[in-house]
């Protein structure tokens, strides 16, 4: 089986492996940052073929600050994934996003501090374009199949804020997220949707919803036994949904119409003159098609 695959799946937490996905290969792969959080699963759905990488691990290994991001998406970018869908479990922030409902955000706010966001570093300085964090393109496909799925009660939009984690929100985080007028909130989110960026990947999120978090005075407080309950419910959908978009991907007539391939393009403001050829060695998964850095 060859290992070249277009379309890849991150599963986060209760996901960690695809229902249906057969014909399987485990690719173990080493990365200049280290190796992913667990071997990457390639088969096929329905015909079509598409990596699967569990986020934290089988049995979730990671905390949110651990993971392997930089590893994890480097690793889908060598096997050649253009399409990579997140499925992440989030806490909603307003009454009418409710748990077990599916959302997909088209803004964030990074609230993490101990992160690395980019795969570059000092030699090779980029300032990547991050005004539509997730692939517009993507994220209207992905929608654009949630409603023509019965049960899936879908928020096209909305912004999540990301924090660091592992412990959830105090009242006072959560009520100050409303206040700046958040939507959902999650712990994964950064730094993979600027690191697929930085890959020139297209990505968007699938946001299952398992919680009120803490605001809501009449729900109960989010716990990992509330989590887990209202994940297992929505994860059958977000699984449905991915099922129904593999074949737009797949398909060479639906090109995509956003710049999301070519986010380095004018990314890269180190003179490639002084750029080293060790370090250009280093990011020539990233760079070989631009001359000017090979």
């Amino acid at each position: 089986m060859s290992t070249s695959v277009r379309i890849g799946v991150i599963g986060g937490s209760g996901l960690y492996h695809m229902d249906g996905l057969s014909a399987l290969e485990e690719i173990h792969i080493d990365t200049p940052f280290g190796t992913p959080s667990d071997t990457i699963r390639i088969g096929e759905i329905d015909g079509i073929r598409l990596a699967f990488l569990p986020r934290h691990g089988r049995g979730h290994t990671y905390d949110p600050s651990g993971i392997p991001a930089q590893a994890n998406i480097w690793a889908m970018k060598s096997l050649g994934v253009e399409y990579l869908l997140s499925v992440s479990a989030v806490g909603s922030l307003r009454e009418h996003i409710a748990p077990t409902d599916i959302v997909i955000p088209n803004q964030i706010v990074d609230r993490t501090i101990h992160r690395p966001r980019s795969f570059f570093e000092k030699g090779f300085v980029t300032h990547i374009g991050f005004a539509e964090p997730f692939c517009p393109w993507l994220s209207s496909v992905i929608a654009q199949k949630a409603k023509t799925i019965a049960g899936v009660n879908l928020h096209e939009g909305g912004s999540y804020i990301c924090i660091e984690g592992p412990q959830f929100s105090s009242k006072a985080e959560s009520a100050l997220y409303r206040q700046w007028g958040m939507d959902i909130i999650g712990m994964t989110a950064i730094p993979e949707a600027k690191l697929a960026r930085e890959a020139e990947i297209c990505y968007a999120i699938i946001a299952c919803v398992t919680d009120y978090d803490c605001w809501h005075e009449s729900e109960e407080h989010v716990t990992v036994d509330l989590v887990i309950r209202n994940l297992n419910a929505a994860l059958q959908n977000a699984q449905q949904l991915i099922r129904a978009v593999l074949p737009m991907l797949a398909s060479d007539r639906n090109k995509q119409t956003c710049p999301c391939p070519s986010a380095l393009s004018n990314a890269v403001i180190t003179d490639p003159a002084v750029i080293s050829a060790e370090m250009k060695l280093k990011y020539r998964l990233l760079m070989e098609k631009y001359p000017d850095f090979r």
